[in-house]
């Protein structure tokens, strides 16, 4: 770790990374908590991998990756909406289904276009060290986007998310607003694929969010905790990959991995603890009454 933070202050693609880190932990910690309170995770899922025939087709055409990334993004979200929304009783096969549509699209794509991209390889495993300066402003602009949409409708996602029903009842358009939050999750994964790729990008957006749920039941906490401990987990696993020369991406991945394996067995500890002392409590009060 001693190199990288010694390196840092000497050469801008790491500094960049850092950024880069930063602005993505942002999306990452407000709608991962979304995805994690309304257990929408495999939603997400088909939301990431579906990006890749819209990064192949740009890709074909002669655009940026990105160019084709955000449209796709979107439009696999609001048509896994409409699946939701519409056919629940098939809804898991039509996701998979979709999932796996978009993910052969972006391969054929691949497969036609000239050459050997290998650009389009750190899109899907992740390549943080080689996202280039100009991809900040893209990264910043979409957070400003995220945070503007959730602080204005806040309160209409809450209600989407803990209470469909009663939200249903007080008059709030529920489809409009569920329809909105997976456009917001499908523009979050485009922020996170540039750091850990769309292989990996379902782990960053939900690990963080899970680990603060452990610990806080606020929205607004979980969303903070969230955001601190992805910046913090990408920036050290950054650090940890520099000296070993090792994909930055996977080494992201497995710290966040290990930080919630450890963090649900001490909650599980915690919680048993607190279970055991309730039990003697009331055993000891019983006995005072006797």
């Amino acid at each position: 770790m001693d190199s990288f933070f010694s390196a840092l202050s000497q050469h801008a693609f790491l500094q960049t990374a850092v950024a880069t880190a930063l602005l993505a932990s942002i999306g990452c910690g407000v709608m991962g908590t979304y995805v994690v309170v309304k257990r929408i995770a495999f939603l997400a899922g088909g939301i990431a991998h579906s990006v890749l025939g819209g990064m192949g087709a740009a890709v074909y055409f002669g655009f940026d990756p990105l160019d084709g990334a955000l449209p796709a993004a979107v439009a696999a979200a609001l048509l896994i909406g409409w699946v939701r929304l519409h056919w629940r009783a098939q809804e898991d096969t039509l996701i998979s289904a979709l999932w796996a549509i978009g993910m052969a699209v972006g391969v054929l794509f691949i497969a036609k276009a000239p050459g050997y991209q290998a650009d389009l390889m750190s899109y899907l495993f992740g390549n943080i060290l080689l996202v280039p300066r100009e991809s900040l402003w893209l990264m910043a602009t979409l957070d400003v986007l995220l945070l503007t949409i959730v602080g204005v409708y806040h309160r209409q996602f809450l209600a989407v998310v803990f209470d469909e029903e009663f939200a249903r009842l007080r008059g709030i358009p529920v489809d409009v607003f569920y329809l909105l939050l997976l456009v917001l999750v499908a523009v979050t994964v485009v922020l996170l694929i540039q750091v850990v790729g769309l292989i990996l990008v379902l782990a960053l957006l939900t690990l963080p969010a899970a680990v603060a749920g452990h610990y806080v039941h606020s929205l607004g906490r979980m969303m903070l905790i969230a955001t601190l401990l992805g910046a913090t987990l990408s920036i050290a696993g950054l650090a940890l990959s520099y000296g070993p020369d090792l994909p930055a991406g996977p080494t992201i991945i497995l710290l966040a991995g290990a930080v919630y394996l450890a963090s649900a067995t001490l909650r599980q500890v915690l919680d048993r603890r607190r279970a055991r002392l309730a039990v003697a409590r009331d055993g000891a009060q019983g006995a005072l009454h006797d």
